[in-house]
């Protein structure tokens, strides 16, 4: 049987899109507050939620032990704590998931030798970003159960940034079986330029995860200016040592979000430009216009969802956004590598 066939594409294109589900999932737990409701881990059992009202009472008796309910949500009525459960268990649930999507069928492609050695190493690295990132997922919980009710936005965006990057790395080896033919690169000092956006990309993804993190969404709802017409406003810059300003003032994170779009911006644009002076493949061509597309798209979602002050389904939709940018931008760096 032939190596790398189509049925290996098509399983690392699944992965892909649980991947992409889950994120979409994790950003309406994030938005609703239900990251905390489900403050135990349990492997197997922990799939099957709830049956019965004794369950359902001993869940929320647990998350009555926890400061978000103690602090928080003192008010919640078994109802509500339903309501948030549901979005958690659901994450984690997709998240065992994508673990028996990617390790049953590498198996089964093993035992049958439908891998190439070079897809079976970089397969063996995607299992273990993915186990990285559930680790991360229960190591992002539990910051929220002991003092404060909410979640280092540390390791939120550690966690976040691991399931980006995971989609990113499954894409790339799923296009290296679609285009298997190798060549030189081509234009080697745009591709330096693609790269160098594709930092400031994660650079700002990261940014939206401390943005979430923090909740700084809900500071300088006004654009292009921030609040009181200041570019900069003053609460930017409070902390002391200075440096703090950056990652742990939300009113400094959203004006280094808010900055850096602005950056993502340029560079595609001028990839864009660049672009037309080259003779490029119509694969590459496609590659830079839907990188001009969707981030246009995507930087009118961030002023809104600002504007708006974060409803959940413009949250949402830009981290959506999020994700689509960087898969255009991972397909575009893999059409001009070799």
């Amino acid at each position: 049987m032939k190596k790398d066939n189509k049925r290996v594409i098509y399983w690392l294109l699944t992965g892909c899109l649980l991947i992409f589900i889950m994120v979409l999932v994790g950003g309406i737990t994030r938005l609703t507050d239900s990251g905390l409701s489900i403050s135990n881990y349990k492997l197997i059992t922990g799939t099957v939620p709830p049956l019965n009202d004794a369950e359902w009472q001993q869940a929320f008796e647990l998350y009555k032990q926890y400061p978000e309910y103690q602090k928080l949500n003192y008010h919640f009525e078994l109802e509500d704590f339903k309501q948030i459960y549901f979005w958690e268990w659901l994450h984690r649930v997709i998240g065992r998931l994508i673990g028996m999507v990617f390790f049953i069928p590498f198996l089964y492609f093993l035992l049958t030798k439908q891998l190439t050695k070079s897809t079976i190493k970089k397969s063996l690295i995607l299992m273990g970003l993915g186990a990285f990132q559930g680790f991360l997922g229960w190591y992002m919980v539990k910051s929220g159960l002991v003092d404060k009710p909410d979640v280092s936005h540390f390791r939120l965006a550690a966690h976040l940034i691991t399931a980006f990057l995971t989609f990113a790395a499954t894409l790339w080896v799923a296009l290296d079986l679609i285009y298997p033919n190798r060549k030189p690169i081509e234009f080697p000092k745009f591709r330096k330029l693609i790269i160098i956006s594709f930092i400031i990309l994660i650079v700002q993804i990261i940014y939206g995860a401390f943005v979430a993190g923090l909740k700084a969404g809900l500071l300088h709802n006004h654009w292009p200016l921030m609040n009181e017409g200041k570019f900069m406003h003053h609460t930017v810059y409070i902390f002391e040592p200075f440096y703090k300003n950056l990652i742990e003032n939300p009113s400094g994170i959203q004006f280094i979000h808010r900055t850096i779009a602005y950056l993502v911006v340029a560079f595609i644009i001028i990839l864009w430009v660049k672009s037309k002076k080259l003779q490029l493949s119509k694969l590459q061509q496609q590659g830079i216009q839907s990188l001009l597309i969707i981030v246009f798209v995507q930087f009118v979602l961030g002023v809104f969802t600002v504007l708006l002050q974060v409803p959940l389904w413009l949250g949402v939709a830009h981290q959506i956004g999020a994700f689509f940018l960087l898969s255009a931008m991972t397909f575009t760096l893999h059409r001009f590598s070799k």
